[in-house]
């Protein structure tokens, strides 16, 4: 299934599909799970908007190479461009939505590319590595420091963290990745993880959830 933003109502957003700018170890807990030394500044990737599927109707994962892992996070749609040093103002007038969203790993890949000081690209850019649910509209929150979100793996909470818990909170964050190279429309910013990874494997089905927002159940087919 192609993907399109578009809204928990069903409605579309007609942004084009754009890069998904990430945070890596934004969560202090997630950072020690996996042995990871917590960053001093923003750890930023990028994913491809090639990689990007929506979490309707399911999504395959490699069976191939080794174990892939979910991180859900929450997404935060982008609806206007922000560059060079955006205001907080500007940076809340620029977001469209919010939603829940899986960003998927290869774990063991992953795992040798750190060994070698690599870029991760490899590991999180495959074909599918950005699960994306629908997003609610930006208005829904007036508090960005209190976003809950929260993955149900086959009946049981893997995952439930909240934005209170980031190192680096929405706002900030996305105005230091506008300092660093220009956002446009259409862009998807992740906004880490909390502690709880794991593997996926076909037949898991999961729950994602801003509790409180959302909630859209899909499965690994």
């Amino acid at each position: 299934m192609s993907y399109q933003h578009q809204y928990a109502d069903g409605t579309r957003i007609h942004y084009p599909v754009g890069k998904v700018v990430c945070i890596g170890r934004n969560y202090a807990e997630h950072a020690k799970e996996l042995d990871n030394p917590v960053p001093t500044e923003p750890l930023l990737f990028i994913k491809p908007g090639s990689c990007v599927v929506p979490s309707e109707g399911g999504f395959k994962v490699p069976t191939d190479r080794g174990s892939v892992h979910y991180e859900t996070e929450i997404a935060v749609l982008l609806g206007k461009s922000l560059s060079t040093k955006p205001s907080v103002e500007e940076v809340l007038d620029a977001i469209s939505g919010y939603a829940p969203a899986l960003d998927l790993t290869l774990r063991d890949v992953q795992s040798k590319l750190k060994e070698k000081g690599l870029p991760w690209e490899i590991a999180k850019s495959f074909d599918g590595a950005c699960v994306i649910a629908p997003f609610v509209a930006a208005s829904t929150y007036s508090d960005l420091t209190d976003i809950p979100v929260r993955l149900t793996l086959n009946g049981a909470v893997r995952q439930d963290g909240n934005s209170s818990l980031m190192l680096n909170p929405i706002v900030p964050m996305i105005q230091y990745m506008a300092a660093c190279f220009s956002l446009q429309a259409g862009d998807v910013i992740m906004t880490g993880t909390p502690a709880g990874v794991g593997p996926l494997n076909p037949g898991d089905e999961l729950v994602l959830e801003l509790p409180g927002a959302s909630r859209f159940a899909t499965t690994v087919l």
